[in-house]
This record gives structure tokens, C-alpha cells and sequence, in this order.
């Protein structure tokens, strides 16, 4: 299988993770009104598609233990591990999509991702310590602040202005309801609490590593997207029914989608799942380049920072704003580069 042999190649695949985090969501803005629990099945999908995919390309060339030899040899307990990496994520990032649903792109990225930065970060590197623990707490804080900003940014901007809200399958937005913006932020949060708990059982998938029984990269994608894929098919039995916004639907309403709605959700699975692929394999490069599971969750969660940057220069959810909040958004920028920048050199100033 492939996996960086030097620090560089690790730290441009954390950076492609970070970009393809951080931009899947606009697949499903795109979808227009098709609803979320809709749109999920395809990207469940997606998931799939990608990890298999890699698995049977990437993963199966060089001269390490392929893919299909590395499944063989693993531990029951490391491909449950990676299972349940995925079931967390898949629950976390559903309730995200939600949050996004019903208080937009701007308010759940900055408070679920924030969360689960702070939880991933620390459960992470008390797993697997790498990088200097100063550069490193710093940067966090940073990235915090950064996000923080973007908040105030955000409600400062945007103040009492109401949100439409998708409704069943293609038909008409409903007026969004009281209370939507608090709904929102409180789907954020918990999805926030479950995405900093998915890496850490990504990393005890990989155990001591392959020669130990573990999943390499490859095989913890691949386990991972099947938890994600089929668990999407029992947490939509809840989403479908007890919505958090809109009347219950039936699973067949999927099948009144269009293909552009399909094609849209099968391509924000894929993109989704080859950041996650490019951050488990930098994740995994020899331990004198390793860039550490720390490092590369937290400058995959800079994904905020890119989702912030399609709302603002593509979607232009800050259209019209304010000398006060366009500074506010300049001192997020400038935050998150700066608290990125320190994650990034923290392996290389180890005491």
C-alpha cells in the first residue's frame, strides 16, 4: 500500500483532507430543497464507493502489506474498533447535515467542528502523543479563537434574519420557525461532542500497527465506510420519522429525487471520504516523518476555515456586511492561518 515516506507528503495530505472536509457540504447545498435524510443515502454511498475504490488501487500497490492481506491478518477487535469509528462519525456528521438544514452552512460548521476539534485534539494526543506540546495547545487555541470570531461574525451579521428550511422531497420551503437558530446550534454541539470521538477509534483500529494485528489506512477506511454506510440505514429510521425539521417522510420519497440531486450526494460522499483516506495515510507514514493523529485531525478540522470561505466568496452568506464584522472575519482568517501554521511545524520541535 502507499503511504508518504516524508514529512512534506504527509502534511499535503493532511491539506487535501482539510480542503475536501471542508467543502463537501456544498454538494448539498446544491441539491437545493431535497432533504437531508434524502441526500444522505447517497452520500452513505459515496463513502463506500471511495473507500473501496482506494482500497483496491492505493492500497494494493507498493511493497508494504496490501489491502486484502492486511484485512486478513487484522484482529477482530481492531476491525470493530474501526466499525464503530464509523457509526460515531456517520450519527455526528447526520446531526451536522441536520444542523446545516436548519441553521445553515455558517452556524454548524463553526460550533460542531469547533467542538469536536477540542475533543479530537486531546483525546488524540494522549493516545499517541506527537509534536511539541506548547506549539501544539497553542494552535488549538487559536484555531478556537478563529472559530469563535466567525461565530460572533455570523450572529453580528445576520442578527434576527430567518432561514429558510427544506421541507419533504422537492416541495416548498415552510417559513423557518421560532427557536430554529437555537435548535441549530444545539444539533451542532452534540454532533461536535461525537466527531471528536471518531478519530481516536480510527486510531485503535490501527492498533500497534499491521505487524501487530492492526488496520493499515486503507483497511480502517474501508471498515469505517461500511459502519458508515449501513449505519445510515438504521439512524434514518429515526431522521425519517421524528424529523428535526418538516413533516415525516417515507424512504421511497428518495426514490422522487433527480438524478442531479443523486449524482450531487454520491459526489459529496466520495469527496468526503478522500480527505479521510488522505488524512488516515498521513496519519500512518513511518514514525520518522509521521505527522502524529493529533496534528492530522486538528489541520483536518481547518476545514471550518475553507467551509467559511465558500460562504463567504461563493455562497456570499456575508453579503452587505458591516465594517465591524468584515474585520471580525479578517481576524478569523488570520487566526486560523496562524493557529494551522503552528499545529503544522509542532512535530518538528518535539522536547
Amino acid at each position: 500500500m502507499l503511504i508518504p515516506q516524508t514529512y512534506a507528503g504527509a502534511l499535503i495530505l493532511i491539506v487535501l483532507s482539510m480542503i475536501c472536509w471542508g467543502s463537501w457540504a456544498n454538494a448539498f447545498k446544491l441539491t437545493g430543497k431535497w432533504r437531508f435524510e434524502l441526500f444522505y443515502y447517497d452520500y452513505s454511498l459515496g463513502v463506500l464507493l471511495a473507500a473501496i475504490i482506494a482500497a483496491y488501487t492505493f492500497g494494493s500497490m507498493g511493497d508494504d502489506l496490501s489491502f486484502s492481506d492486511n484485512l486478513i491478518v487484522a484482529g477482530k477487535r481492531n476491525m470493530a474498533w474501526a466499525l464503530a469509528g464509523g457509526v460515531v462519525f456517520n450519527l455526528a456528521n447526520m446531526l451536522l447535515v441536520a444542523a446545516i438544514s436548519v441553521a445553515g452552512l455558517a452556524v454548524a460548521f463553526p460550533v460542531g467542528i469547533g467542538l469536536a476539534l477540542v475533543v479530537g485534539v486531546v483525546w488524540n494526543y494522549f493516545l499517541n502523543p506527537q509534536g511539541n506540546p506548547i506549539l501544539l495547545t497553542a494552535g488549538v487555541v487559536l484555531v478556537v479563537g478563529a472559530i469563535i470570531v466567525d461565530a460572533l461574525a455570523y450572529s453580528s451579521h445576520k442578527g434576527g434574519a430567518k432561514i429558510p428550511a427544506p421541507t419533504a422531497g422537492r416541495g416548498k420551503s415552510p417559513p423557518k420557525p421560532r427557536g430554529a437558530g437555537l435548535k441549530g446550534i444545539g444539533l451542532s454541539l452534540i454532533s461536535g461532542a461525537l466527531m471528536g470521538s471518531f478519530y481516536p477509534l480510527v486510531e485503535m483500529g490501527k492498533g500497534a500497527g499491521m505487524d501487530a494485528g492492526g488496520l493499515g489506512p486503507y483497511a480502517v477506511a474501508f471498515m469505517f465506510a461500511i459502519g458508515v454506510f449501513f449505519s445510515t440505514f438504521i439512524f434514518n429510521l429515526y431522521f425519517l420519522n421524528l424529523p428535526v425539521q418538516g413533516e415525516p417522510l417515507s424512504m421511497f420519497t428518495y426514490f422522487q429525487g433527480t438524478l442531479k440531486q443523486h449524482a450531487l450526494g454520491i459526489a459529496g460522499g466520495l469527496l468526503w471520504c478522500t480527505g479521510a483516506i488522505a488524512n488516515f495515510t498521513a496519519a500512518s507514514a513511518p514514525k520518522s516523518v509521521e505527522v502524529g493523529p493529533a496534528v492530522s485531525y486538528a489541520i483536518g478540522q481547518g476545514a471550518t476555515m475553507v467551509s467559511a470561505l465558500w460562504g463567504l466568496l461563493v455562497w456570499k452568506e456575508f453579503a452587505g456586511a458591516s465594517p465591524k464584522v468584515r474585520f471580525m472575519l479578517a481576524a478569523m482568517l488570520v487566526l486560523f492561518v496562524g493557529g494551522l501554521a503552528l499545529i503544522s511545524i509542532a512535530p518538528l520541535y518535539v522536547r
